[in-house]
């Protein structure tokens, strides 16, 4: 065990291994691009239909065991067969990768929408709020912590699971794995796996710490039970 993660530390620290098109660095910016693009495209998805299904109180129990179902989905087996139908192209990495992410984001979506108080949305439209007005400047803001932490939890899934890229011959971190796998070099392995786990748990820690501070003003003002005051 003391030789395997000795190894371990030597080839992650190793200048070499972190230069050229299959370094560290390379492998690192491919996943974080397949990461990324995914999770924007199921935010571009799973964000409007949160906020029109919480907003509306319409098709909620329809879209929420849709999310389920897609997140029962097995994600290999989506990008099987999707590959099988459009061929060799980074398509299936990216469908299977957004509807892994969707659920999260659209029942994130529609509990923080359904957790806004009726007497807040009913005193918007008391002062004359038209329903968009409503949904922009009262609901969306009041539902943004959940709708943040749903964001988060989809981006940590993407991350874990983009390491299938190297499945159908693309690139990231999980090129390591899939390679390692191949020569049987447990080293290799090991690592893609330690880097793929670094990289999820330094953005989570990262996003959390910019939740907190993004509510931390909110967050104060509802322990100290005082409300904003309007200066002239």
């Amino acid at each position: 065990m003391y030789e395997l993660c000795k190894n371990l530390g030597g080839w992650l620290t190793s200048g070499a291994q972190w230069s050229g098109s299959d370094g560290i660095a390379h492998r690192l910016a491919e996943h974080l691009q397949y990461s990324l693009l995914a999770t924007l495209i199921a935010a571009a998805i799973g964000l409007p239909l949160g906020l029109l299904i919480g907003h509306t109180g319409r098709g909620a129990f329809l879209a929420i065991n849709l999310a389920s179902f897609g997140r029962a989905l097995p994600t290999v087996g989506l990008v099987v067969l999707v590959f099988l139908a459009g061929g060799l192209s980074m398509l299936p990495v990216y469908v299977a990768l957004v509807a892994l992410a969707v659920p999260s984001i659209v029942t994130n979506t529609h509990a923080g929408m359904t957790a806004v108080d009726p007497d807040v949305k009913d005193a918007a439209r008391g002062q004359g709020m038209r329903g968009h007005q409503v949904l922009l400047q009262v609901e969306f803001p009041l539902a943004l912590p959940l709708i943040m932490t749903g964001l988060r939890l989809a981006l940590i899934q993407v991350v874990a699971t983009a390491t299938i890229a190297a499945y159908v011959s693309f690139g990231g971190l999980g090129r390591y794995v899939f390679d390692g796998l191949a020569q049987r070099d447990l080293v290799q392995v090991l690592g893609g796996a330690v880097l793929v786990a670094a990289v999820a748990v330094a953005l989570d820690l990262g996003l959390s710490g910019l939740q907190r501070l993004l509510f931390l003003p909110h967050s104060r003002l509802r322990s100290s039970g005082g409300t904003p005051t309007r200066t002239a």
